[in-house]
């Protein structure tokens, strides 16, 4: 048993030919989900503060379903719930793409993170002081470049603490990507606790991987707070 734990072992940390290892998936779900979440949640996050309702409410609707319903069910409505439609099964690129499991699982996280970065981010543009805008109103920015070189900028500035929490979440909420068979972290440390049955060891080192994943990730955002939060407490060094 120890020399199958070895063999699962290394298919955390490196591939055997037949695709990416554990960690790497993982990693590749988290950054890719991380990067796509993000990119959209930055028009969205703008329409979500917008005085027009027929931008606000779409976007209100879209985060208080994917925030209000776990990710776990939103994956299985992925995986299988809509191939289970007509209407996808009688259009061929919809229906190459949900017969992937990892394209279903890629599209469940990034929507689920994107609901959840869009209102970090529509929290932190409602917390820019008026006094801000004005000044650069005076300087004549004012619609598109206000929000380009203002809003944004300084809503990613503000709301990284609360945006590094939501990556953290992120990583750990990949684990569920076992549910559709893809071989992340997590299912090697079942697949090798199914043939071991050494329990605490399997999962003892998926744990471990997480743990220092997360921890990278949090020394990451203590390094971008004090680079770039740090004109919120000037007296600080």
């Amino acid at each position: 048993m120890i020399e199958l734990l070895q063999e699962y072992g290394l298919a955390y940390l490196y591939s055997d030919g037949s695709g990416l290892s554990g960690l790497a998936m993982t990693l590749w779900l988290f950054v890719v989900s991380m990067l796509l979440g993000l990119l959209l949640s930055l028009p969205l996050a703008l329409a979500r503060v917008s005085r027009r309702a027929w931008l606000r409410l779409p976007v209100q609707l879209y985060t208080f379903v994917f925030r209000g319903t776990p990710l776990y069910i939103q994956l299985l409505i992925c995986y299988t719930g809509l191939y289970s439609l007509e209407v996808v099964r009688d259009y061929a690129l919809l229906d190459q793409f949900f017969r992937n499991a990892l394209n279903c699982t890629l599209l469940a996280l990034v929507l689920n993170t994107c609901a959840y970065t869009v209102e970090i981010f529509a929290g932190a543009i409602r917390n820019i002081p008026h006094g801000e805008m004005e000044a650069a109103q005076a300087y004549g920015l004012s619609g598109w470049r206000l929000n380009l070189f203002l809003v944004l900028p300084a809503a990613l500035r503000r709301s990284l603490p609360a945006y590094s929490n939501e990556l953290i979440l992120m990583l750990h909420a990949t684990s569920l990507a076992f549910t559709a068979t893809v071989a992340d972290i997590l299912k090697v440390a079942r697949d090798a606790n199914a043939a071991t049955f050494l329990t605490f060891q399997a999962f003892g080192v998926a744990a471990i991987l997480y743990m220092l994943l997360s921890f990278a990730l949090v020394g990451l955002f203590r390094l971008a707070e004090r680079r770039w939060m740090r004109f919120l407490n000037p007296t600080r060094g």
